[in-house]
């Protein structure tokens, strides 16, 4: 155990970039706007390329935004904290949180990407029937592939926060959460989501490119990508800690539960999409 303490990687990230007076950006947040700033960047590309209609995008970019933070926030709430924010109403919508007897502002204390999953997919249906009039799997297939650059982004700005991490590991690349007063190495949990969906995301952006068989069989691409994107976090999930105290003793965590509809899902998609013939839209 102590030559396993003295491989291991000591992380005392600081979550905080820098602050102006009572304003503080976390490396959290950048990593999340400089995500959906890429991924509106690669979308354009993406159009671009394919002479789709580029003014869609700037629709897309704010129903994503608004799905995103939306669904992720009540994914988490109802998911996770029901239990808590059922007797704490204001804290579902309001950066805020009881201390003692008055509110504190402390900023949202939870975010799931699985709501944020369901949140899009929602958010798509609404989008295609008003801006592209196309299919939804349409507009799904393309945004799989910068939304798994994001879903990177976002586990580089958990590690930098020292949260949601693996079960004690006597590998040497273990990371000791000194902030959170860790004494032994944990599995570096964030870290290897970040690579799974950084694979996707190149993956995906190749079967787009290169390969205009699948790129056209509609509901492909983002079929790979729930299979991918939430196999990786089912089988991430076995070395990480419980993030509620609920999951003590399951023998699925609420992450795994909630990922095994979108991995069928996905499935279900790249068999229908490889079964039926390629759509071609004109632009």
């Amino acid at each position: 155990m102590i030559l396993s303490t003295l491989m291991s990687i000591h992380w005392n990230a600081d979550p905080e970039l820098f602050s102006l007076g009572p304003i503080s950006v976390r490396w959290y947040g950048l990593m999340f706007a400089l995500g959906f700033l890429a991924g509106y960047q690669i979308m354009f590309k993406m159009f671009k390329f394919e002479k789709s209609n580029t003014e869609w995008l700037d629709s897309l970019f704010i129903y994503t935004i608004l799905a995103t933070i939306i669904g992720a926030r009540l994914g988490h709430v109802f998911f996770y904290g029901w239990s808590y924010y059922s007797h704490n109403l204001l804290e579902i919508v309001l950066p805020i949180a009881k201390v003692g007897d008055s509110y504190k502002f402390v900023g949202f204390q939870g975010l799931a990407s699985h709501g944020g999953g369901i949140g899009i997919v929602l958010a798509i249906y609404f989008y295609s029937k008003k801006v592209t009039k196309r299919s939804m799997l349409w507009t799904l297939d393309r945004l799989i592939i910068p939304t798994a650059l994001v879903g990177a982004m976002i586990r580089t700005g958990n590690l930098m926060n020292s949260e949601i991490y693996g079960v004690a590991t006597n590998l040497p690349w273990g990371f000791i959460f000194d902030r959170n007063h860790e004494t032994i190495a944990k599995h570096p949990t964030q870290i290897y989501e970040a690579l799974g969906y950084l694979m996707l995301f190149v993956s995906a952006l190749w079967i787009f490119f290169k390969s205009k068989d699948l790129k056209d069989r509609q509901g492909f691409i983002i079929g790979y990508g729930f299979t991918f994107m939430f196999l990786v976090r089912f089988l991430v999930e076995f070395i990480k800690e419980d993030q509620e105290a609920f999951e003590a003793g399951m023998a699925l965590n609420m992450g795994q539960i909630l990922s095994i509809p979108f991995i069928l899902g996905g499935i279900y998609l790249m068999y229908r999409a490889l079964s039926n013939p390629p759509i071609h839209y004109k632009n």
